[in-house]
């Protein structure tokens, strides 16, 4: 099938092309208003100030590469269970089920950067500043590292930071679209009827000297 056979398709069966698109965007856009929850997200960032003996006394590698290298190691620490599990304890939750952690840190600078996304702008702020304190604390006392201490402290969003709605019905736009586009496709595929001279001539293999054309309310 040639691009302008498809084209030509497709415009057969314009309304099915239009409407199956615009009801799946319908249908995103209403369960994403109705069922999605909106959820904040409240960030922080922290420095990793390392003992200057364990720099000065590093051997294998420079004092810059060192200190990088356990500044990745308190961002593996903060998505450690003991971090998280007692940073719930602490504001009375079973666990932190339900909020999302994620952790970003560059392997040149120093600087761990936190981010806690939830249901609750507030619980969501206070598990980042706890969890702030907490690697903090056991950092101290599993690495030799002086203090984790924070940049600015993360603050309640008044601002949804999700669900990204305009991009579900995007996508189920276009979902619709090509699940349009191969219905039309397999339906045309699956209808064995012959349809022009053409297609008589290649089933045949005999030339079509004479057409009768349709009537109308004729004999």
């Amino acid at each position: 099938m040639t691009l302008l056979e498809l084209l030509q398709l497709l415009r057969k069966h314009l309304k099915l092309v239009i409407a199956l698109p615009l009801a799946c965007a319908l249908l995103m856009g209403l369960y994403s208003v109705v069922l999605m929850r909106d959820t904040y997200t409240a960030s922080t960032s922290m420095y990793v100030l390392v003992e200057q003996e364990t720099v000065s006394n590093t051997t294998l590698y420079s004092d810059l590469s060192a200190s990088q290298m356990i500044s990745t190691d308190v961002a593996t620490l903060l998505s450690s269970d003991r971090v998280q599990s007692e940073t719930a304890e602490q504001l009375g939750l079973k666990d932190l089920t339900g909020y999302s952690v994620s952790v970003t840190s560059e392997t040149d600078s120093r600087v761990i950067g936190l981010s806690v996304t939830g249901a609750d702008p507030q619980v969501a702020a206070d598990i980042a500043n706890g969890m702030v304190d907490n690697v903090s604390t056991i950092a101290r006392e599993v690495m030799d590292v002086e203090s984790v201490n924070a940049i600015d402290l993360a603050v309640a969003s008044d601002e949804p930071s999700g669900p990204n709605r305009k991009l579900y019905v995007a996508v189920a736009l276009m979902a619709g679209l090509f699940l349009a586009v191969a219905i039309v496709v397999m339906a045309d595929m699956l209808n064995t009827k012959v349809r022009s001279q053409e297609e008589i001539e290649a089933l045949l293999d005999v030339p079509v000297i004479g057409r009768i054309p349709a009537m109308k309310g004729g004999r």
